[in-house]
């Protein structure tokens, strides 16, 4: 039986044509066993699967990313100020394709460079991945879909809203979960509730606003409009906007940031003041980061579901390179639900 030759060893080492001899099918039936193709039977299957541990045949992954002209690879591009929200979602992706031979790039690009989608290009031209994760705020962006579509790459965005159709997004329901947490605030008995913004240019905190703002409306209280604050997400923009706010005459009872480090930084603006929490003041956030439980007290905050989102994405992105791994999930599915985590910082029941 014909053998490649191994030539730094002296010794040959088994080709796909083997496989196939050894197993009585194409060449083409053992590469879509490799690829973890559904079209074969599972008697094919078996057959094959035997010849190939006879033999000991490992793939070469050069000649298969050749022949599909893709490396085994996922990209991921971000421009995202939170790193934590980051690597929570790069962990996700990393644990769906674990048990694959499947790898991951992180790709950190600047949204605001007027080169931006050259940028892109040059690197799926060059890397040439099976397909890309694409992080808010830039998933928003059309023209990067379009790059991808062009470039034949398969691609799914991440938002805190639908941004595509079923096959090529994965979002979660931050609207509807600040309206959760904002009416339980409101049944409570606050009505000067603080609320403070994340930066432009994000859906997120256009979300989680209009969730803060319907809540309002939907109970009937009216929005003092002198208590909305703007930060970008970061601790020291959550100190200065607290800071605003408990500085005011008619200080806020409650305060809602729109992430943890903001909210983070409400805290301790608090105590700057000298005001007990949640005593005189309660505080709540939205991430459930690692920071939420660090700082004291605790942060009741929402649950922001990054890292399921990530799982999800790739499992969608690249369900077939996956094998029977997907089928514990429903690959339609695009919202990944949100929820309230209570905690010190505010007690809602």
């Amino acid at each position: 039986m014909p053998r490649g030759d191994d030539k730094l060893s002296g010794q040959t080492t088994p080709t796909i044509n083997d496989v196939a001899a050894l197993a009585g099918v194409s060449k083409k039936t053992v590469s879509r066993f490799i690829n973890k193709s559904s079209l074969m039977s599972d008697a094919t299957r078996d057959k094959v699967s035997r010849a190939i541990k006879q033999l000991g045949y490992v793939p070469n992954p050069q000649a298969r990313a050749l022949a599909l002209r893709r490396n085994f690879m996922i990209a991921m591009l971000h421009d995202n100020p939170n790193g934590q929200t980051v690597l929570n979602f790069q962990k996700g992706v990393l644990a769906a394709i674990k048990d694959s031979e499947l790898a991951l790039a992180v790709r950190p690009v600047d949204r605001t460079s007027p080169e931006l989608l050259v940028e892109i290009e040059a690197f799926l031209s060059m890397q040439r991945p099976l397909g890309v994760l694409i992080l808010p705020p830039i998933s928003e962006r059309d023209d990067i879909v379009d790059l991808c579509k062009r470039l034949d790459i398969a691609y799914m965005r991440i938002g805190s809203t639908a941004l595509d159709d079923p096959a090529h997004c994965v979002a979660s329901n931050d609207r509807a979960v600040v309206h959760e947490l904002t009416t339980a605030l409101l049944a409570k008995g606050h009505r000067d509730i603080g609320f403070v913004r994340g930066p432009e240019g994000f859906r997120s905190p256009v979300e989680r606003e209009a969730g803060f703002r319907e809540a309002f409306a939907d109970s009937g209280v009216t929005l003092d409009e002198s208590l909305i604050g703007q930060g970008n997400y970061r601790f020291d923009s959550g100190l200065e906007a607290g800071r605003a706010l408990l500085g005011r005459k008619n200080r806020p009872s409650a305060i809602f940031a729109s992430n943890d480090e903001m909210a983070s930084g409400v805290l301790h603006a608090a105590y700057s003041f000298g005001l007990s929490v949640p005593d005189d003041l309660e505080v709540v956030g939205f991430d459930d980061t690692a920071t939420a439980s660090h700082v004291w007290p605790t942060l009741t905050t929402v649950h922001w579901p990054i890292e399921e989102m990530g799982r999800l994405a790739a499992m969608k992105l690249v369900s077939e390179f996956l094998g029977g791994t997907t089928d514990e999930f429903d690959l339609d599915q695009v919202v990944v639900d949100s929820y309230i985590v209570e905690r010190a910082s505010a007690r809602l029941t």
